[in-house]
This record gives C-alpha cells, structure tokens and sequence, in this order.
C-alpha cells in the first residue's frame, strides 16, 4: 500500500510521541532531553492552528511518521516564515518517507501563503541536510557549538527555502 499524508489527529498523538521519543533517548537530531508527554503531544496538537498544520504519513493505517509547520519568531514581521519539523519511524529511513513529508509540507505552506520555510538541523545530521537541500533549501547559516547533548557540544546550521518574492 502506498504512504499517505493527512492531518494528524488526537488519536495519533501515541504514535507521534512513539517516533519523536525514540529519537529524544538516542540521537541530536532533536535537543529535547526529556520525552513528550501524551498529555503534553495533545496539548501541542490541539494548539496548532490552520497556518501551522501537524500531519502525519501513514502506511495501512499505521502512522510511521509526522511533520509540522511552526511559527517560527512570533513577533510579527516574521508571520510568513514558518518553521519545518520532519520525524520517520526510525526503523522506515530510506523509504523516500521523509521526502513526501517534507514535500508536502512545502507545498503547505506555500498554499497558506507563507514565503519562507526554515530548517534548524543539528550539523552532524547529514541526513537531514541532505533531505532538505533536495527539495531546494540552501544553507543560510551557521551556530557554532550552541547546543548540548550526550555530553557533546552541537553546532546548529539553519537552511532555508524561500517559497516566493515578498
């Protein structure tokens, strides 16, 4: 069966937390060092607005992978940048999974009229650098040595996509 995208719904949240909490306990990909709470991942869900839509990436019915949009500075001069989050069951890397997620989330956004979309990945994750800078996102700077996990310093480099001209 084909993968297919859809808004994430409060019934997923187990799932969503099940994907994101694995990579909390064991990869910089995220620098939360705390899991998510069911409690805390509905609350997160049910704040989303229209302009930032969670969804989810779902195989025979079984969510193997999520996404977002966020805000990414909440003063407003920044309301048309958002922010990308992109998460795959861990044990589905390779599958082209986070590409149709992340395409879809461009093409989101682009649709809610945002211009930009940012990306901050953690530098060792050349995965997810290379996943974002085949749908177009250019690297746009970078944090030396700004984050902590694992007892290692993390540098941050931001990557950006621009959607259309101001």
């Amino acid at each position: 069966m084909e993968p297919r995208v859809r808004a994430a719904l409060p019934a997923d949240v187990r799932a969503i937390n099940a994907i994101y909490n694995h990579y909390v306990r064991t990869s910089t990909c995220t620098w939360h060092l705390t899991e998510e709470s069911d409690a805390g991942r509905l609350a997160w869900l049910r704040a989303r607005t229209p302009a930032h839509p969670a969804l989810v990436v779902e195989i025979e019915g079984k969510v193997v992978g999520w996404g977002s949009l966020s805000t990414y500075n909440s003063r407003q001069g920044w309301s048309t940048t958002v922010e990308d989050s992109v998460f795959i069951e861990h044990t589905r890397h390779g599958q082209g999974l986070g590409k149709l997620m992340l395409g879809e989330l461009l093409r989101r956004a682009e649709a809610l009229g945002h211009e930009s979309v940012i990306a901050r990945i953690s530098g060792e994750q050349t995965a997810s650098r290379r996943l974002h800078a085949s749908l177009g996102f250019v690297e746009a700077g970078l944090l030396k040595a700004v984050g902590r996990k694992f007892g290692q310093k993390l540098d941050c480099v931001y990557m950006l996509r621009t959607l259309r001209q101001p």
